[in-house]
């Protein structure tokens, strides 16, 4: 059997090379107290004993950590993650603390500011403008810079218009998870996505390829029929994908934490060929690095336990 300290030279797709790094990460995440822990745990199927009184507590510690408007201290992305904390422990869409988590967010649609507001010839020409789009979440006022912005995964976007996409991306993500879709400017949001992903075939074109991920990872929540366009949404990452599994335009963690939410065929087909990515990526000690350290070793642990699975 190959040595844990390294993916095997000979072959970086096989079961071998999956459980390995598989078997990495259940031991980075054996220990731990955090969320990730829970969560990586639970995607292992071998839950600690301790494990439900330790997520009633991180739940405790979320709500607590939130203020009375339900903001983070007003911090746009941190409070639209901790929507998504909660959602992922369990607290569903009518839940006290999700509530007013959510109610916070949501506050943050129709203000200035949001990606879809102005107008100028080449965003009419994508119909990215507010002539064509609307509904999308204002991460700060027009005046104000916001970008740089990272994501919980890590990913920077440094240009202006992406990070306000990619936020607003992120709070709809939370909105369709908490099951808000029927408000009225939640559905313009996903709407104004199922237009636009008409312009990202092109990942050289007006929409970078991180900005068009985000956008197809929120359109991964939708439901009824916005999900007959998933399989072709994914199709479109998989060819963009390079010949070692990375995608030299978009950031691997943030390429797959989106395929894994479209679940489809062409996702998982994807997802198995960005096996050496991964590996080539893997510390000894399991995990991708210091960024986003334990959110990155929880996309990959599910990225691996997906790909070795068949569908």
């Amino acid at each position: 059997m190959p040595s844990l300290d390294s993916p095997s030279p000979a072959d970086t797709t096989g079961p071998d090379t999956v459980r390995e790094g598989i078997e990495r990460l259940r031991l980075f995440f054996a220990e731990g107290t955090t969320r990730q822990a829970v969560l990586a745990r639970l995607a292992l199927r071998q839950p600690a004993p301790e494990d439900e009184t330790l997520a009633g507590r991180l739940v405790d510690d979320m709500r607590a950590g939130t203020r009375m408007d339900g903001s983070m201290a007003g911090e746009v992305v941190a409070t639209i993650w901790r929507a998504h904390e909660l959602l992922d422990m369990g607290c569903a869409g009518d839940h006290a603390g999700t509530v007013r988590v959510l109610g916070w967010v949501l506050g943050l649609q129709g203000k200035p500011g949001a990606f879809s507001e102005g107008c100028s010839a080449a965003r009419h020409a994508h119909h990215a403008c507010e002539h064509f789009i609307s509904g999308f979440f204002s991460p700060a006022p027009s005046e104000q810079r916001f970008a740089p912005v990272m994501l919980p995964n890590g990913k920077v976007f440094r240009a202006e218009p992406a990070a306000r996409f990619a936020v607003s991306c992120l709070a709809l993500r939370a909105a369709l998870r908490a099951r808000v879709e029927h408000r009225p400017q939640v559905q313009q949001h996903l709407l104004s996505l199922v237009q636009l992903q008409d312009q990202w075939h092109d990942w050289n074109g007006y929409f970078a390829a991180d900005a068009i991920v985000s956008g197809i990872h929120a359109l991964a929540f939708a439901s009824g029929e916005h999900r007959e366009v998933l399989p072709k949404l994914a199709a479109l990452v998989a060819a963009h994908q390079a010949d070692d599994g990375s995608w030299q335009q978009a950031d691997l963690f943030h390429t797959l934490e989106a395929l894994l939410a479209l679940r489809t065929t062409e996702a998982h087909a994807a997802v198995r060929r960005a096996v050496p990515a991964l590996m080539a990526r893997q510390r000894i000690d399991g995990s991708f690095g210091s960024t986003a350290q334990q959110e990155r070793a929880l996309i990959a642990l599910r990225s691996l336990i997906w790909a070795g699975q068949e569908i």
